[in-house]
């Protein structure tokens, strides 16, 4: 069986998540120590026992959803698991991009963690609030959002940001442009166009400031060949060479998150069994209605690591 391991977004965030390994494997402990170190706070007690709204500005989630997912990796192979002979690709939506890098050891847990707060902080002040949107259009396929983007752009920057999966597509850009754009996908046909609670704009050409900032951020730091290659959310494709997963980095900023296509072409490679690595199964989700025949497992608490080392050791999904 050939698998992969997919690392969440933002949104999947929740208080609480990662504690319960924190307290069962001290390798994720020592991920969520190594966090609090490398930001100089203890971003640790935020996610345990913070408030929901502070953990979700953007330069507080990212950090902390990329050590939540990395614990979880420790914890599997704290339990035995060898990534290399058990996957065959890693990927991840957005941000999940560096939780994936840093599960497969491209970058230090320091370096990643320092990086993801920059992100945060440079996709949050590249557009002053309230000037940009996100909007959900559930019900129409990619190409027609692509369309109906188009069309939004008459009032200022608009594109798709996210292809989700076949029911879900994600469009980003200015305020009055990504308006227009779900009147007109609603007039297409959409089961439902609505705005996001989202503080910024991601993954438009508004977000060109917060690109060069992670181009700058990128070229400073130790980068490795990782243990798996990435399918990158640019390309929807493998990818090994670190100078070109830089450069693929520094673009997602602002080019839209393939994950529709990436599932596809992993499905393609023959991966049958993909394992959600971290905070919630928002991408279970979206793996099983882009291709039915993909197994997913939800790997995000001790007894989901338990679960799936016994099923990996019996050889099922």
């Amino acid at each position: 069986m050939t698998r992969a391991f997919v690392f969440p977004g933002q949104g999947a965030q929740t208080i609480g998540m990662g504690k319960a390994l924190a307290d069962a494997y001290p390798a994720a402990k020592a991920v969520f120590d190594e966090v609090d170190a490398a930001l100089g706070e203890s971003l640790s007690a935020l996610i345990w026992e913070g408030d929901i709204e502070t953990l979700t500005l953007t330069a507080n989630a990212q950090p902390a959803l990329m050590a939540t997912s990395v614990a979880a990796m420790r914890a599997l192979e704290a339990e035995g698991l060898d990534m290399v002979e058990s996957g065959a690709f890693v990927a991840g939506h957005s941000l999940g991009e560096y939780s994936a890098l840093c599960a497969a050891g491209a970058l230090s847990v320091t370096d990643t963690a320092q990086l993801l707060r920059a992100r945060g902080d440079a996709m949050q002040s590249a557009v002053p609030v309230g000037e940009g949107a996100m909007a959900a259009i559930l019900g129409l396929p990619y190409e027609k959002v692509a369309t109906a983007a188009g069309e939004g752009a008459s009032h200022g920057v608009c594109a798709a940001a996210n292809d989700n999966d076949p029911t879900q597509v994600v469009i980003s850009g200015a305020k009055a442009a990504v308006e227009h754009a779900i009147t007109v996908a609603k007039d297409m046909g959409a089961k439902r166009a609505m705005l996001l609670p989202v503080s910024a704009p991601f993954h438009c050409d508004l977000m060109e400031p917060a690109a060069r900032v992670m181009a700058q951020k990128l070229d400073a730091v130790e980068m490795v060949r990782p243990k798996l290659p990435l399918v990158a959310n640019v390309l929807a494709h493998d990818v090994h060479d670190t100078s070109l997963i830089r450069t693929l980095l520094v673009e997602q900023v602002t080019h839209r998150v393939r994950w529709r296509e990436s599932v596809a072409w992993m499905a393609e490679q023959g991966v049958s069994e993909i394992w959600e690595i971290g905070a919630g199964k928002a991408l279970s989700g979206m793996i099983r209605r882009i291709d039915k025949s993909v197994a997913t497992r939800a790997v995000g608490t001790p007894d989901d690591v338990k679960a799936a080392m016994a099923a990996l050791a019996e050889g099922q999904a």
